[in-house]
């Protein structure tokens, strides 16, 4: 074979090596945001769904929303990150492996960078979050346009759940002829797989003024995970609104269920006003809420 021939050889080789690497190196977009404001008269169908991990795992948040008439107003604001179990950087020979092994879990960073660069935006150890906001007025009413016409009272529904704390939040309206709302909705959680005050030399569990520079994991000392959320609405229509706090481990003497801790469920039919405060916590030691707690009446 002629030696240009060996050459390009070589080169496709080389090329192939490189695509592979490149493809290794692509990950899905962990970082989610997305804000929306929305004006109009017309028909409207929107679906929201964003999760932090594959399964039975991690955060999860699900809206959706219909209708036709006057959209008086809606303002909308989405942002989550799936930060267990993702590194932004890795670099195999930087440290010892018996540290990447031990501490794989918990610094976002191996590479030859500065101390602040090794935990994430949020702090030292990872932390899967997702927040929601949105404030909406509709006004229900047929609509006609050329492609046909639209008569539908609105629809609006939205649960999220954080599995690792075994909670789930649902809002729903139906059959509104008008509807007004505010929901603020926090949740976040830290991974199981990581033991509590592994990473400050600390009993677990155990409080530490400098867990901000050696790394208590979670930050706030046994919390495993958050689930809160702020709702007022007024609504003329159905209304469901409800928690449920479950065992996040499956219970053998339950048959495989997961035990149930509380539940709070509510209909309502007519017109109505709704404020309602949620707060479900891992633990009693996960410090200061995260959503508007003085909201106006």
């Amino acid at each position: 074979m002629p030696k240009g021939g060996n050459r390009m050889i070589k080169r496709l080789i080389v090329l192939a090596v490189l695509a592979i690497a490149l493809v290794g190196m692509a990950g899905a977009a962990n970082y989610m945001y997305e804000k929306a404001s929305v004006k109009g008269v017309g028909y409207k169908n929107v679906e929201m769904i964003v999760s932090t991990q594959t399964g039975f795992n991690g955060d999860k948040l699900v809206e959706k929303e219909s209708g036709s008439g006057n959209v008086i107003t809606e303002k909308t604001e989405l942002e989550t990150e799936r930060q267990i179990g993702s590194h932004c950087g890795y670099c195999p020979g930087c440290l010892e492996p018996w540290f990447q092994k031990l501490y794989g879990n918990f610094f976002n960073n191996f590479g030859p960078v500065s101390e602040t660069q090794l935990g994430w935006s949020t702090g030292f150890g990872p932390m899967d979050y997702i927040n929601f906001t949105k404030e909406a007025e509709f006004e229900y009413m047929p609509v006609s346009y050329q492609t046909g016409t639209y008569d539908q009272k609105w629809i609006e529904k939205l649960c999220v759940q954080n599995y690792v704390i075994g909670a789930v939040l649902t809002e729903m309206y139906t059959h509104a002829e008008h509807l007004q709302k505010s929901t603020e909705v926090k949740t976040r959680s830290y991974d199981p797989n990581i033991i509590p005050g592994e990473y400050s030399g600390s009993a677990p569990c155990k409080a530490d003024p400098y867990r901000e520079f050696d790394g208590l994991y979670p930050p706030q000392p046994c919390c495993t995970g958050v689930l809160e959320a702020n709702l007022n609405s007024n609504v003329i229509g159905v209304a469901h609104i409800g928690w449920i706090s479950r065992n996040p481990s499956a219970d053998a003497q339950l048959k495989g269920r997961h035990a149930e801790y509380g539940r709070s469920v509510e209909d309502l039919t007519g017109v109505f006003s709704i404020e309602k405060f949620i707060q479900l916590w891992g633990n009693s030691t996960c410090g200061a809420i995260s959503v508007d707690w003085l909201p106006c009446v």
